[in-house]
């Protein structure tokens, strides 16, 4: 599996997870406060910061239907459609801005795309990536539209069938497009851990041979660290100043000391998962001497057999291998082997 480099930072298995601060509608209506979001990510370590490029009408139609009312379990029930994405939207005339804001503090600005009018704006920006996100993830034309940039994409799973995740995969490569990053995600707002899955992380890199990530609405770090530790090298997480004043994604978004603890732990867990090695590292050499090996436990006569009564095998490691034991035993000594004494080969006959 090749990396993959958005703005130049190179993404794969072997890399440090790539991690994406996303600010969504937390930025509240106020362009200094998202700035403010993206300060923080930073700060925190995020590699890069993702807005979401839409209006309510490249999502939905204002309609006061019962289809268009929110229902069920969700943080929006009893909200219409229409006027939640009027409220979470980011102003499309702060993109150019944000993009500016993003270079100046030193991190890599993405969006998500929702409509071909969207990425003609952030083609016209030099967008380095782009995002589909899980309720677009079965927009084929979409995808498509998306692949012809030639720019990177990540998609998000959530909600997806297996057979949709490989259409996608196949519409993006039918189109020209070279560069793609599947995320594991559950699309619940919060997400339960227990419905995580995150087992599905390296079945979706065997199967699609793909750099895979996840994409994270739970409310803590653990399921992150937990992905890295199996594969993902993507990781993406709401991310907020404050929860006050509320915004339409704040109550599942990370405030920065839970953001920075995500991004610590994702990249210790990539440390400790290193790579496919048997036997001692460097460092373990010096605890070689604390194994067992055998030694005699008694004053042993020269020409005296040597007996599981004066030979054992005990911690250090300086003698022979315990597993030499059964050779050991009945051979005599050929000169006198104190107790405490390392056995080797040619004290014995």
């Amino acid at each position: 599996m090749k990396d993959i480099a958005i703005n130049g930072r190179p993404i794969g298995p072997n890399q440090p997870p790539y991690v994406i601060g996303e600010i969504s509608a937390n930025h509240g209506g106020d362009f200094e406060r998202a700035v403010k979001i993206m300060e923080l990510a930073a700060k925190a370590g995020a590699d890069a910061v993702k807005l979401q490029l839409y209006t309510a009408d490249s999502l939905t139609i204002d309609s006061q239907r019962e289809d268009f009312q929110i229902k069920g379990e969700s943080l929006w029930r009893g909200e219409n459609l229409y006027k939640l994405y009027q409220r979470a939207a980011t102003p499309r005339d702060w993109f150019p801005k944000l993009f500016d804001a993003g270079r100046k503090i030193g991190v890599t600005v993405f969006s998500s795309i929702f409509d071909e009018a969207g990425i003609e704006q952030l083609e016209r920006l030099n967008a380095p990536a782009y995002k589909i996100a899980s309720f677009e993830a079965i927009d084929l034309e979409l995808i498509a539209a998306c692949a012809r940039t030639k720019k990177p994409c990540i998609i998000s799973t959530g909600l997806c069938t297996l057979d949709e995740i490989q259409q996608a995969v196949t519409t993006f490569r039918d189109a020209g497009g070279a560069d793609l990053i599947l995320l594991r995600c559950n699309s619940a707002y919060p997400a339960r851990p227990e419905e995580a899955n995150l087992a599905s992380i390296p079945d979706m890199i065997r199967r699609f041979d793909l750099p895979v990530g996840y994409s994270d609405h739970t409310l803590d770090a653990f399921q992150s660290v937990a992905a890295v530790a199996l594969g993902a090298c993507v990781i993406e997480k709401h991310v907020i100043d404050s929860r006050t004043p509320a915004t339409a994604d704040s109550a599942f978004s990370s405030l920065p000391d839970d953001f920075r603890q995500l991004v610590d732990g994702c990249r210790a867990a990539h440390a400790a998962r290193g790579h496919v090695e048997y036997g001692p590292t460097a460092k373990e050499q010096n605890s070689l001497v604390f194994r067992r090996s055998l030694y005699a436990c008694r004053d042993i006569s020269a020409g005296a057999a040597l007996t599981r009564d004066n030979v054992r095998s005990i911690r250090p490691g300086g003698g022979l291998a315990p597993k030499h034991l059964p050779a050991v035993l009945g051979r005599k000594a050929k000169q006198n082997i104190a107790a405490g004494e390392p056995l080797s080969w040619d004290l014995m006959e």
